[in-house]
């Protein structure tokens, strides 16, 4: 209130906000009126449809929990698909659709253990690319080298028991180097070290780490686009055209409601559902050109990837109900050789996971999350890959970079909606003919996606240099250095795989996974040289920073409602009759209304500041 006083004066005018306290403009009389108006209509334009905490009805709930199945789809199937040649399984459809129907029930689990008692921003998990690169190293070593027969179609019987146990052995192996990595995952967040560290990170760490996040997936978009440019551009195109041109145009949809019964209410349709209509028209228009033979049948000519009947086999084969189980391919196994290389995965899927925190409260309209809300976030990633381990999906979980993105396209920031995406997955996890449905959207409608969704989460990332004074050749230089170091170190290491050669092949692998993961070099560099180099806090954009997202009140309302334990566990860790409040996943103690506010405040910041010395002490002791 005292900032909107400063700015738009006692006299001159009057300031307001909306009910969810998403957007202020003031109404200036006279000559003023004019430019108010149009900050009125730019607010307007960047208003939320929807808060963290706000409930749209049901069915809407369940059409965007569609979208955002859709918009993760292309990640969660290219894992198993690509896993799937280190495992001698690239023969074996029926088994590849078990592993969908896998990763698909276990990213639904995880999301909805993540939305209600991790971190509870509207973020979904699935599969993690970080995993991929050490699960391939692993399985390229000579003993786990698909035998030469395995590589013949002609040759594999997918139902003897030789096979089963050829590609059986090697998940197991993966099953349990992810279970013990997982382990440093849980034991970092639930001890509160992640919150800890989180006083040292600023914009200058969090603009790199959340820009590459986006920038380093481009060979993925291109990949995928450059099967068809045409459809590719086409997803494009009508993703942007729905999202930023039609935003504003309603749609009269039926409705009923007790009190007008059935009427007709206007919906922003293309504001909160461009996703799902362009990859839904999209792939509708290869349909159509795949049955009129348009699209070519020859796998060797260009355009045939665009076609949505090149996986029809699937779908025939995968049976009507499946339910995955813990250890449904055995006992898992443990190398040392395979936990190293998967813990350089999960240090860099956690360094990812706190970019895409950040990126998710700004795009979802919640304040910054708290260190207790963070801690739980990364310990509940840790008990996701746990599970995926233990399911058996061939890789862990993360929070999806592809969904941040999507909220800051459709404007829906409800985490019911994602609750509504879990219970969907889950679905699609149970019953394997729903999953290997959606095999059959082609690759480049999933590039065409992805090219706007990786655009807005670069976009995110150098938003948050707002708060830093890019006047300042410190901050130039770190930002710069950073992003570029961070595109050029990993392109070189991918082109010279064997130039990391320590002689132990586990340090190989961790410094190979970690040097060619963008957001960790570029993030890693940018906290290194941020706390390095000489620079007030005001230069930096720590004091922005705090003042602008009350990073430093974690115990507000509004951080409160959306980051507080549910069922009322917060109110009774937060009791001074409890002790659970030095738990570091848990918030601490509500400071009562100060009586004197500038004796008080003094002592409330002390008192707070004690308060997560005890979580971490206690937290680690654990």
């Amino acid at each position: 209130i005292a900032l909107e006083k400063s700015v738009c004066g006692m006299n001159k005018c009057k300031c307001t906000c909306d009910t969810r306290g998403v957007e202020r403009f003031c109404e200036l009389p006279d000559g003023e009126g004019r430019q108010a108006k149009d900050l009125s209509e730019e607010d307007d334009r960047n208003r939320l449809a929807y808060c963290v905490t706000d409930v749209p009805p049901w069915y809407l709930c369940i059409i965007l929990g569609i979208q955002h199945c859709l918009t993760a789809f292309g990640g969660i199937i290219a894992i198993p698909l690509i896993l799937s040649q280190g495992l001698c399984l690239q023969h074996d459809s029926l088994t590849q659709s078990h592993l969908i129907s896998t990763i698909f029930f276990v990213s639904g689990l995880c999301t909805l253990l993540q939305v209600t008692f991790g971190v509870r921003l509207p973020i979904l998990q699935g599969g993690t690319f970080t995993f991929l690169s050490p699960s391939l190293a692993l399985l390229s070593m000579p003993e786990w080298t698909c035998p030469a027969w395995t590589q013949n179609a002609s040759l594999v019987n997918t139902s003897s028991s030789e096979f089963v146990e050829v590609w059986q052995s090697r998940i197991r192996e993966l099953q349990g180097s992810i279970m013990v990595a997982s382990c440093f995952q849980i034991l970092v967040g639930f001890s509160g070290l992640i919150g800890f560290f989180m006083r040292f990170i600023g914009p200058l760490t969090i603009a790199p780490t959340i820009s590459l996040i986006g920038l380093s997936l481009f060979e993925s978009a291109g990949a995928n686009a450059g099967n068809h440019w045409a459809i590719a551009a086409m997803t494009t195109t009508l993703i942007v055209m729905f999202s930023q041109y039609l935003r504003r145009i309603t749609i009269p949809v039926p409705t009923y409601s007790k009190a007008k019964r059935f009427h007709t209410s206007r919906v922003y349709i293309f504001q909160i559902l461009p996703v799902l209509l362009g990859i839904t028209l999209s792939w509708l228009i290869c349909y159509l050109l795949t049955v009129y033979e348009v699209l070519p049948s020859d796998p060797s000519k260009y355009g045939f990837l665009a076609r949505t009947d090149i996986k029809g086999d699937v779908v025939g084969q995968a049976p009507w109900f499946r339910f995955p189980y813990p250890g449904q391919w055995g006992v898992p196994t443990v190398s040392l050789a395979g936990v190293f290389g998967i813990l350089a995965g999960v240090i860099s899927s956690m360094v990812e996971s706190i970019g895409d925190y950040h990126a998710c409260a700004r795009l979802s309209g919640a304040p910054p999350p708290p260190r207790h809300a963070i801690n739980r976030g990364v310990g509940m990633e840790g008990v996701g890959c746990l599970l995926a381990g233990a399911w058996g999906t061939g890789n862990g979980t993360t929070s999806y970079s592809e969904n941040v993105g999507a909220l800051g396209i459709t404007k829906v920031g409800s985490r019911m909606v994602i609750v509504a995406s879990g219970v969907l997955m889950v679905i699609m996890g149970v019953f394997g003919k729903i999953g290997a449905i959606f095999t059959t959207i082609p690759s480049p409608v999933v590039g065409g996606m992805f090219l706007v969704m990786f655009g807005v989460i670069s976009a995110a990332g150098v938003s948050n240099l707002q708060y830093a004074d890019m006047n300042s050749s410190r901050n130039i230089f770190i930002f710069g250095f950073s992003m570029f170091t961070g595109l050029v170190v990993p392109n070189w290491i991918f082109k010279n795989p064997s130039a990391i050669a320590t002689g132990v092949v586990e340090v190989d692998q961790v410094l190979h996974v970690l040097l060619t993961t963008s957001m960790f070099v570029g993030g890693f560099l940018g906290f290194l040289l941020d706390n390095t180099i000489p620079g007030s806090k005001r230069e930096r954009g720590i004091v922005a920073w705090n003042e602008a997202h009350h990073e430093d009140l974690d115990d507000t309302l509004e951080s409160g409602e959306v980051y507080d334990l549910p069922f009322g566990l917060s109110s009774l860790s937060s009791s001074s009759s409890s002790c659970m409040w030095r738990m570091p996943v848990c918030p601490p103690i509500r400071p009562r209304a100060p009586t004197e506010p500038q004796k008080d405040s003094l002592e409330s910041r002390e008192g707070a500041g004690k308060a997560n010395a005890t979580q971490i002490i206690v937290g680690v002791a654990l």
